[in-house]
C-alpha cells in the first residue's frame, strides 16, 4: 500500500563530511512497557509471563523484577516533556497486554486503556508522533497457563486484543507494529528458556514462532478493517550471518543460522512461505503439522512498513577437531536443530552485553531486506548499546554509546544512499530500564535512571542525539 506521507526514500543526500538525511526522516527513541512502566499491580493490571518469570528464583540476575522499573506509569508526563526537550519526533512504546486485558481475553480494562490514551494525548501535545507496538513480550499469564504461544488459540486472542487497542487510540495513532522481535518470544521464551515463560522445547519454539506470525497476520487484518488509514507493520530482529571461512561446512552452518535467525520470519511474512531448507533442517524437531491451510496467506497479509532491530553480526562455524574451544560458544537450544554450530568470537570491540560492534552489518541487513524481500519503507526500530555508565558531578559522559550511535547512523545514511527506502531511526533506548534476564545490571539508555530515587539524567549521548535531530544530520568526523 502506498503512502504519500512518507518522505522520499532517496533524495539528494549530502554524502560529504556532514551527511544529512532526507526531509521528514523520522527521528525517535524506543522503550517497552514491562521494562519501564512499573505499577505492576495497579490500575487493574494483572501478571504477565514476565512478572511470573522475574519472581521465580534464579531466573533474573539479582532477583530483579519489573514491579517498579522506571516508574513511568506515574511519571509519564514528565518523561514525555523530557522527550520533547531532546527533540524527539517520534516515540516507540509498547502497550502492556495484561494492563489492557488482564485475563488475555474478554472485555478491556478501561483504566489500563486510559493510561495509553493519556500517553498518546501527551505525546501529540508535545509534537511527538506516537509509534505503538502491540506486543513486546508480556503475554498475560492466564494465556500461558492455557499453553501460551505454542497453542493456536493465542493468535486469535492477540487479534482481539489488537482490536481493543485500536478502538481506544486508533483515531490518534498513525503508526502500528504488531510484534517486537518474535524470534526472542519464540526461541528464547520456549526454546532456550532464557526469557519468559522459561520453557525449553524446540518443537514448542517452532510452533510459538508460527502462531506469533499468525497472530500478527490476524491483527493486521483486524487493524486494517478498523483503521484503514493507519500505517501497519512488524518489527523483526535481524543479523547478517557470516561463515568463519569459505569451507563448505562453515558456509552451511551460516545457512542454517540465517534460516533460524532471519528467514524463519522474513519468508512467511513477506513471501508467504517457509524456506524449504529451513523446513528440512527442522525435520527432527517438528513436521510443521501445526501449519494449516490458509495460515501463510494470513501471515503474509500486506503491510505498509517493516521495522528492523539491529545490534550485531553472527559469525559461525562448524566444529573443527582440535580447534581451541575458547574461540567458540556452542549454539544453545534457542537454535533448534543447529546445536552443533559454533559462534565465533573475532576479538573486535564489544558492548557490555558482549555483543560485537559491527556497524557495516546494519548496511548489509537493510540492503538485504530491501533487495531480496520488499520495496516497503523500512525503519530501524531499535539500535543501541549497553555500556557501564557512571555519574560524575551530576553528569554521565557515555562516549562509547555516543560513538556507537554515530557509527550506526552513518551506516544508515550509507544504506539510504545505496537506494534503501529507510524512513526513520529509533534509538534503543530512551532510558535505562529492566533489561529482561539481566535485570538492572545492563544500561542501554540515553537517559540515566537512578533506580533508588528515579532521578533522570540525560547522558552525553542524549544531548548529542538531540543535536543530530535538530540538524537532521551528522557532524563531520
Amino acid at each position: 500500500m502506498s503512502n504519500p506521507t512518507h518522505p522520499p526514500a532517496v533524495g539528494v543526500l549530502d554524502q560529504g563530511p556532514e551527511p544529512t538525511f532526507p526531509p521528514g526522516f523520522l527521528w525517535g527513541a524506543a522503550t517497552a512497557a514491562y521494562q519501564i512502566e512499573g505499577a505492576a499491580a495497579e490500575g487493574g493490571r494483572a501478571p504477565s509471563i514476565w512478572d511470573t518469570f522475574s519472581h521465580t528464583e534464579g531466573r533474573v540476575v539479582g532477583g530483579h523484577t519489573g514491579d517498579v522499573a522506571c516508574d513511568h506509569y506515574h511519571r509519564m508526563p514528565d518523561d514525555v516533556r523530557l522527550m520533547a526537550e531532546l527533540g524527539l519526533k517520534s516515540y516507540r512504546f509498547s502497550v502492556s497486554w495484561p494492563r489492557v486485558q488482564p485475563g488475555g481475553s474478554g472485555v478491556a480494562n478501561q483504566e489500563g486503556l486510559d493510561f495509553y490514551r493519556r500517553l498518546v494525548d501527551e505525546l501529540l501535545a508535545n509534537g511527538i508522533e506516537p509509534w505503538l507496538t502491540l506486543y513486546h513480550w508480556d503475554l498475560p499469564q492466564p494465556l500461558e497457563d492455557l499453553g501460551g504461544w505454542p497453542v493456536r488459540d493465542t493468535a486469535a486472542r492477540f487479534a482481539d486484543y489488537a482490536s481493543l487497542v485500536a478502538d481506544a487510540v486508533g483515531d490518534r495513532v498513525k503508526y502500528w507494529t504488531t510484534l517486537n522481535e518474535p524470534w526472542c518470544s519464540a526461541f528464547l521464551g520456549y526454546g532456550s528458556g532464557a526469557h519468559a515463560p522459561g520453557r525449553s522445547n524446540g518443537a514448542d519454539a517452532v510452533r510459538a514462532g508460527h502462531h506469533l506470525m499468525l497472530g500478527h497476520g490476524l491483527a493486521v487484518q483486524a487493524l486494517r478493517a478498523a483503521l484503514p488509514q493507519a500505517q501497519l507493520g512488524v518489527t523483526v530482529n535481524l543479523y547478517p550471518v557470516t561463515p568463519a571461512s569459505d569451507a563448505p561446512a562453515d558456509v552451511d552452518a551460516a545457512r542454517r543460522i540465517d534460516g533460524l535467525a532471519n528467514r524463519f520470519f522474513l519468508d512467511p511474512m513477506l513471501r508467504g512461505s517457509y524456506p524449504e531448507d529451513l523446513v528440512a533442517d527442522l525435520a527432527e524437531v517438528t513436521d510443521f503439522g501445526h501449519v494449516r491451510d490458509g495460515d501463510l496467506e494470513i501471515i503474509s497479509t500486506p503491510l505498509d512498513l517493516v521495522g528492523i532491530n539491529y545490534y550485531s553480526r553472527h559469525v559461525v562455524a562448524a566444529p573443527v577437531p582440535g580447534e581451541e574451544p575458547e574461540k567458540y560458544w556452542r549454539a544453545p537450544s534457542c537454535w533448534p536443530g543447529s546445536e552443533d554450530v559454533r559462534f565465533v568470537t573475532r576479538g573486535v570491540p564489544v558492548t557490555d552485553m558482549d555483543w560485537e560492534i559491527d556497524a557495516p552489518g546494519l548496511v548489509e541487513t537493510l540492503r538485504r531486506v530491501h533487495e531480496e524481500y520488499t520495496d516497503l519503507p523500512l525503519y530501524v526500530t531499535e539500535n543501541g548499546s549497553a555500556f557501564v555508565d557512571t555519574v560524575q558531578d551530576g553528569q554521565v559522559d557515555d562516549v562509547d554509546r555516543l560513538a556507537y550511535f554515530d557509527a550506526h547512523l552513518r551506516a544508515s545514511h550509507e544504506a539510504i544512499a545505496a537506494g534503501v527506502p529507510l524512513r526513520g531511526y529509533f534509538a534503543w533506548s530512551l532510558m535505562d530500564n529492566f533489561e529482561w534476564a539481566w535485570g538492572y545490571t545492563k544500561r542501554f539508555g540515553m537517559v540515566w535512571i537512578d533506580y533508588d530515587t528515579q532521578v533522570r539524567i540525560p547522558k552525553s549521548s542524549a544531548r548529542w542525539y538531540a543535536e543530530v535531530i535538530r540538524r537532521n544530520g551528522l557532524a563531520a568526523q
